[in-house]
């Protein structure tokens, strides 16, 4: 599977390219040093096919980069941060959204 992500900071957003079909995770930053993941959408066609979770790894891994405190706004955020908690406890803040 070879899904392009991308990520632009001007729009606040992490893009994935996969079978010309386009997906968003969407982010806000309401300090300097907290991002909050607040939207995510996958087209129907690309569920199922790990597309969400490779922009969540990315976004995580970019938030994790700049040493930010992560916040899950977005259900399909909270979700997968729920189910991988042990891998990012490190860098979450405390008003995320529990699973």
């Amino acid at each position: 599977m070879d899904i392009s992500i991308k990520h632009n900071a001007k729009d606040q957003a992490f893009y994935a390219s996969y079978e010309g079909q386009e997906a968003e995770l969407a982010y806000a930053r309401p300090t300097d040093s907290v991002i909050d993941f607040t939207h995510t959408f996958v087209d129907e066609e690309l569920r199922g096919r790990g597309v969400g979770e490779a922009m969540a790894k990315e976004a995580l891994q970019y938030a994790r980069q700049h040493h930010l405190r992560v916040r899950t706004s977005c259900e399909f955020m909270a979700d997968y941060v729920g189910k991988n908690r042990a891998e990012y406890q490190d860098i979450l803040d405390h008003e995320t959204r529990p699973s």
